[in-house]
């Protein structure tokens, strides 16, 4: 079965760096693009980076890295200089093709991010 465990979120204050987790299990790691999506309050969902089976990074935002732990089957979301933009449910998702992840791929259950003025 396909699992996917994100932690690391909570209440942090405008400025600060957060680090976000996400343990897979049930599938081949090595074989399934891995993204982060960010929904905040009011909004759809949206992709904030993927880091692909190939190891190439999709990133748009300056402040948020991705890394992948292909040895323990994680993937984290560093981001640095939080804002409060930055609020919302921030879920992991797998896919084989990350492009059609949102349709047919994993999502955990999320970790909840607020980030305070």
């Amino acid at each position: 079965q396909v699992q996917l465990v994100e932690s690391g979120g909570g209440l942090v204050q405008a400025g600060e760096s957060l680090r976000l987790s996400c343990a897979a299990s049930g599938f081949i790691f090595r074989d399934y693009d891995m993204s982060w999506y960010r929904q905040a309050p009011g909004k759809e969902r949206d992709l904030v980076a993927v880091a692909q089976k190939s190891g190439e990074i999709t990133n748009d935002e300056d402040s948020v890295t991705i890394s992948r732990d292909k040895d323990k089957n994680k993937i984290s979301l560093q981001i640095t200089n939080v804002k409060t933009k930055e609020t919302g449910m921030y879920n992991c998702n797998a896919a084989q093709s990350w492009n059609l992840g949102t349709h047919i791929g994993h999502w955990g259950q999320g970790s909840q991010v607020t980030v305070s003025p």
